[in-house]
């Protein structure tokens, strides 16, 4: 499933991970892990109320709130950018990251909800995207290698 809603402002991707919803889990929340599959660099304190921030490429920081965790089920947290020039701004909108056991694997469902218009809601598509396939080769086993996000234009 994969679905832009923008009427109420919502990406909703479903993928299917051939690892154990431990495993994604902790992809999820270590941001020792995150970095290897998003971002430059992580500050994630896994608790209601802690601290989301992340440095997804050079100069362009999300950051929020995690508002619920249930370990290793379901993470939910704020979301927004830093910079002035966004009409996302930081905690504005939510990202639900449920981990469901599908036989040795996970299905991951990401939902990124309140999304104020066309343009962000396909932009944050796009971007979740790029970010699960990453995903899905480091649970699987592979390294997704350098991000060409980070290191080169924007595809």
């Amino acid at each position: 499933m994969d679905a832009v809603d923008t009427e109420t402002g919502t990406v909703a991707r479903e993928i299917f991970i051939a690892a154990k919803p431990e495993t994604v889990w902790q992809l999820l929340v270590d941001p020792r892990q995150m970095i290897r599959w998003m971002g430059l660099s992580v500050v994630l304190d896994p608790r209601p109320g802690g601290t989301y921030r992340v440095e997804v490429i050079p100069g362009r920081i999300a950051s929020g709130q995690v508002v619920e965790i249930a370990a290793p089920r379901r993470l939910v947290h704020t979301w927004g950018w830093e910079q002035e020039d966004t009409s996302v701004p930081p905690g504005s909108t939510t990202v639900t990251f449920e981990l469901l056991p599908q036989g040795d694997g996970t299905l991951l469902r990401l939902t990124h909800g309140n999304l104020p218009h066309d343009a962000a809601a396909a932009s944050h598509a796009r971007g979740w995207q790029h970010y699960l396939e990453r995903l899905l080769l480091l649970a699987g086993g592979s390294d997704p290698g350098a991000d060409p996000w980070i290191t080169g234009p924007l595809q």
